[in-house]
């Protein structure tokens, strides 16, 4: 590999909404500056989208790095590190890791379907990091596409000049040459010093079987050398360099990595939480004096209790959920246990959408038969004795007596949706106790701005936006602050014993309807035993809704025929005092299934 001057140099991150083609166009920038052969690319769509998951439903989790080479119309060679990153909201801390490690960005918008809430929200974390812009009109070879309208979208709500934007079709690979170009002229190269220090961030980190922990890397300062002993700031762990390299998207082995290249290094790390992303790599003997600004920590902000179906499962489980870890740092968990489902974790998430994942891949990866518990939020409790505690699960609420004031966590939400849905969109936030802030026209779409509880967001409030904007609504949302909410936790009884994987907190405006809700669904599930069986929703000692599963009946009279009719009735008083006594020893079986299914239930 010959070196490059730094000017040379272009690191950029493709941003976008999801589905506007962010994955596609990767591909054919590294189809046409020869990073892979077209028999390498042949059957095969989204060449960075490297997990069964990611393929099968179409959407990028892990942001990913290719290292291109391009010969510009000038003559000169050039180098591109392109990060294609992910889309969608739960993912938006991969976004923002790529973005700090770039110096421009390519903003992809889908020319049939314009601006997005998701595409506002990356243009403005990449607008934080001072990047340059370069927009990019996708799929605009498709019949419904309005470049012309679409371009003065992008003007009118980010703000940012759009009348130059290139006009492309990913999939047909027309156009792109211009992209090309784009990023040589409108972006800018990287700055570094080759002689001061060795400076570098740490950008992300997975496990590899052979390699153990692959880092990625980008050098700010200095030059990071086969050999070399390094220091990683945040954890004070020093380790000897054993590989230098970067991705082609195969990997390609160097001797070193200069100023404002980004590739990756193993040096026999064991453990991926010994690579705290955002740290500051430097060199042992003389390191920087002080870090590199990193970026916010992935903070949880779902939680929910999965369980392994089979009991022993439980190890499979834990060793599973110890290798996600390594691969993702944003995934936390500690172990519980519940009277009903056994031993299992507490598990803590970016969102839905990540609980989905990982649920899948445990399921997948490792062939594990699991139940999720009903998803919270992380609740801030002041006691009346002034400490204060975070709450996780409502089954660890302290007595009501003792508790002064709950806090929950509130987001803003940002939700695009064409003109004829906004009324049902408007009415799904009245419903989920949101309140507006503002509502603006982008052509003939509203953006409309929503203070909303986070508890009500976790439930199912994505798929209900969804099925009342016929799936044109778009949204994005971000944490703002905790506010103190009148929440009441909500108990779900069955034959008089509570059943701690169904409590939950709920709004007291909420709770009625939630618990009649979840009784109802919990009665079609139970299978009628010898006895009946009780199903209540309770609030404190107060009960809110019931049901009742009827007992089978058994004819204990059938063998009486003729005679005293004294006969009879002693016959039914027996089967009475039986179901008396069974009701009180009797134990309730709930299937698998009906936690499942009561879990998923909306009022």
């Amino acid at each position: 590999m010959t070196t490059v001057p730094i000017s040379n140099i272009r690191n950029f991150s493709i941003v976008a909404h999801i589905d506007h083609g962010k994955s596609t166009l990767a591909d054919r920038l590294i189809q046409m500056t020869g990073g892979l052969s077209d028999r390498e690319m042949a059957g095969k769509e989204q060449v960075l989208d490297s997990m069964d998951i990611e393929r099968e439903r179409g959407i990028t989790i892990k942001a990913q790095t290719v290292r291109l080479q391009y010969r510009a119309k000038d003559g000169k060679d050039y180098i591109f590190n392109l990060m294609d990153t992910p889309g969608h909201v739960d993912f938006a801390y991969e976004v923002s890791r790529s973005l700090a490690a770039c110096e421009g960005s390519v903003l992809v918008v889908d020319a049939s379907q314009g601006v997005e809430a998701q595409t506002l929200a990356n243009v403005y974390q990449a607008l934080d990091n001072n990047h340059e812009i370069v927009p990019v009109l996708n799929k605009v070879d498709l019949p419904a596409a309005e470049p012309e309208k679409v371009k003065q979208q992008i003007e009118d709500v980010i703000g940012i000049d759009a009348s130059d934007a290139v006009m492309i079709s990913a999939k047909t690979g027309l156009g792109v040459p211009d992209v090309l170009e784009a990023i040589v002229t409108r972006l800018p190269p990287p700055k570094g010093d080759r002689d001061a220090t060795l400076k570098a961030l740490l950008v992300d980190s997975w496990y590899d079987v052979y390699l153990g922990v692959v880092v990625l890397i980008r050098v700010v300062d200095g030059v990071m050398k086969k050999g070399q002993r390094v220091r990683m700031m945040g954890t004070g762990a020093a380790y000897d360099v054993e590989r230098v390299g970067f991705f082609t998207p195969k990997m390609q082995q160097v001797e070193e990595l200069g100023p404002g290249e980004i590739g990756f290094i193993t040096a026999a790390i064991k453990e991926v939480a010994d690579t705290r992303v955002g740290d500051t790599i430097t060199d042992d003997k003389k390191p920087v004096a002080e870090m590199l600004p990193g970026f916010k920590p992935a903070i949880p902000v779902v939680f929910c209790g999965l369980f392994p179906v089979d009991a022993d499962d439980f190890e499979t489980l834990r060793a599973a959920m110890g290798k996600l870890r390594l691969n993702d740092a944003s995934f936390s968990f500690e172990m519980e246990t519940s009277a009903a489902l056994g031993f299992g974790f507490r598990c803590g998430f970016l969102g839905l959408l990540h609980l989905e994942i990982i649920q899948e891949r445990l399921s997948r990866e490792f062939d594990l038969n699991l139940i999720a518990t009903a998803p919270s939020v992380i609740y801030k409790m002041r006691l009346t004795d002034g400490t204060e505690i975070e709450i996780h699960n409502p089954v660890d609420m302290p007595d009501v007596v003792k508790i002064a004031e709950i806090d929950e966590p509130w987001i803003e939400a940002t939700i695009l949706t064409p003109d004829e849905y906004l009324g049902s969109v408007l009415k799904l936030c009245q419903d989920r106790r949101g309140s507006q802030k503002e509502l603006t026209y982008v052509g003939s779409r509203a953006m409309v701005k929503y203070d909303l509880p986070l508890n009500e967001v976790v439930f199912d409030f994505y798929d209900r936006l969804k099925s009342v904007s016929k799936g044109y609504a778009s949204f994005d949302y971000h944490l703002t602050d905790y506010k103190p909410a009148d929440l009441v936790k909500m108990q779900i009884l069955v034959n008089a014993e509570p059943v701690d994987a169904l409590s939950m907190l709920v709004h007291r405006t909420r709770a009625e309807g939630r618990g009649r809700a979840m009784v109802e669904k919990m009665k079609e599930l139970i299978p009628p035993h010898m006895f009946q069986i009780p199903i209540q929703a309770a609030i404190g000692g107060k009960v809110i809704a019931r049901e009742t599963v009827r007992a089978l009946r058994k004819d204990v009279t059938a063998k009486c025929y003729g005679g005293d009719i004294t006969r009879k009735r002693k016959l039914l008083e027996k089967q009475k005092e039986g179901k008396k006594k069974m009701r009180q020893f009797g134990k309730v079986d709930i299937p698998q299934e009906a936690f499942i299914a009561a879990l998923k239930v909306d009022s």
